[in-house]
Formats: structure tokens, sequence, C-alpha cells
């Protein structure tokens, strides 16, 4: 399976903006694509591809702090840096309250802007792969039976086989079948390891 390339999504209805940044981005080696409005982004923009959004404050019809708002509530949403030419303070506040990676006045420095980015992309690789680790224990939890939900809830407690089928009213050996079960369709090896996929944690 391919890993989709990051794309820098640039949002302002500057044209020389829009250039200047795409142009600078290309030459530090990102994917970009540019957008003159909110609307034209919320249109033609694919979440399914990972990267960020830059985001000019001052819009007309729906401004930055507007489609920051959008973004956080959509499917795979994604890290946002704001760029104004007239930022104020309790804007700034607000954008990054509500999770903005950073808020930069034009002019703003390069290699800032660029580092800002970086950031921007590795934070959502993160947040992209914690969704899919998510996604794939929910679609391996839905997997057992509800007997087999009761015997890993047992596990994961740290209770033995015995105990497990005098809680359950059951043999112990039905109990190991069940427990054998669990593991398989968990993915895991160990108890160890299953009380790590269970918990979101890594096994030391």
């Amino acid at each position: 399976m391919y890993e989709t390339v990051p794309c820098v999504r640039v949002v302002d209805d500057d044209a020389a903006v829009l250039k200047s940044l795409d142009r600078l981005l290309r030459a530090a080696g990102f994917n970009v694509r540019t957008f003159p409005s909110s609307r034209d982004f919320l249109q033609h923009n694919d979440g399914g591809i990972p990267g960020c959004v830059v985001l000019d404050l001052s819009m007309p019809d729906l401004n930055g702090l507007q489609l920051q708002q959008a973004l956080a509530s959509a499917e795979d949403p994604c890290p946002v840096i704001f760029i104004t030419g007239n930022g104020d303070i309790p804007s700034s506040v607000r954008a990054m309250k509500a999770g903005a990676v950073d808020f930069l006045t034009k002019p703003f420095d390069q290699a800032q802007f660029l580092g800002a980015v970086r950031i921007a992309i590795d934070r959502d690789r993160s947040a992209r792969a914690a969704r899919a680790e998510r996604s794939s224990l929910g679609a391996r939890v839905a997997a057992l039976t509800p007997r087999e939900r009761e015997v890993m809830a047992h596990v994961v407690a740290g209770r033995l086989n015995k105990q497990i089928a005098a809680q359950l009213g059951t043999a112990e050996k039905t109990v190991k079948v069940h427990r054998a079960r669990v593991m398989k369709k968990m993915g895991v090896d160990s108890v160890a390891e299953l009380v790590a996929v269970v918990h979101g944690t890594k096994v030391q």
C-alpha cells in the first residue's frame, strides 16, 4: 500500500500571496494546492489527502476562523497555520485555542513559515496514524463474539483462566478456547500485547 504524498493547501484571496507561497513551498519540496477563497476550498478540497492548511485570517464571505471551525468538524481534520496582514491578539488567541499550529503576521520569516508547515504535516501524520489505529481496533473488537469480549475483559484485567471460568460459570477449557480466539482476532501474541492494544499504549 502506497502512502499519499502530503499536500499543503493555501487559502488566500490575494492572488499575489497565493503565487508567492506556491513558489516558496514548491521550492522547499512540498506538494501544493492553492485556493482563492474558503468556499472554493470547501468545494474542491480532498480531505482524505494528508498535509496541512495555510489560511488567511481575513477573507470575504467565510473568514479563516470560520473555515478553521469547519475543518475541525471534518472526518479528517487538517492542522491549520494562520497568516494575516493585520493580525490582532484576540484573533490569534482564538485560533491557537482552536488548535492552530501557528499564527504568522505578514510579512513573515520564510524559515519560520516552512518550519511551521513541517510541524503541521508531522502533526497530521501522527493524528492520521492514531485514527487508523483506533479504526483498526474498533474493527477487531467488532469481530469478537459477546462471550469473547467478556473473556478479553477478564484477561486484560489480569485474571487467570480458572478465575475467568469461575466468574463466567463455564469450564476452564472453554475459556482457553475463547482466549485463543481473542488473541487471534485481536492480532496479538501475548497478554502484554493485548493489554497494550486495548489501552492504546506500546509494549515496552
